[in-house]
């Protein structure tokens, strides 16, 4: 599932209204790259997108689970922004198929946020590069009350 107009122009009005409320997560050390997968075993866009992120520098440590849905109720990811894994990194939430660079800017531009979604699997998005096909998708930044256009691909 991508983005549509639509609901970018709702995400990017919402992200107009002002600050997002506050992570929900502790920080760590505003330097590091240390990220925690939460990943299904049978997903193998999930595995490459770890690789994209190793690739990336970051250390990636996996977790496998076949049911992530206590993972996303525990980190209250709204349900339309959900993807096929989840992340958790210096505090926030990467949600799905979010590209590295896009995550190194969070973690320099560090928003009062809960973190980034790339709602689905849209297709060229980091693991999803397999049809050398790509689909214009954005990368979302929430928090409970807000939503907020973070990036365009």
């Amino acid at each position: 599932m991508t983005v549509s107009r639509r609901s970018f122009l709702t995400i990017a009005g919402l992200g107009a209204l002002g600050a997002m409320a506050g992570p929900m997560l502790p920080r760590a050390n505003a330097s590091t790259n240390a990220l925690e997968v939460f990943k299904t075993p049978w997903c193998g866009c999930c595995g490459s997108w770890v690789t994209h992120m190793r690739e990336n520098g970051f250390t990636v440590r996996v977790t496998e689970m076949e049911d992530l849905d206590p993972v996303k109720r525990r980190f209250n990811i709204p349900e339309d922004l959900q993807a096929c894994h989840t992340g958790l990194i210096d505090g926030y939430v990467i949600e799905g198929h979010v590209p590295a660079q896009d995550v190194q800017r969070l973690l320099v531009e560090r928003p009062k946020a809960t973190g980034l979604s790339v709602p689905g699997m849209p297709v060229g998005s980091p693991g999803m590069e397999q049809s050398g096909r790509q689909d214009q998708y954005f990368v979302v930044l929430f928090s409970s009350t807000r939503r907020a256009a973070f990036a365009r691909h």
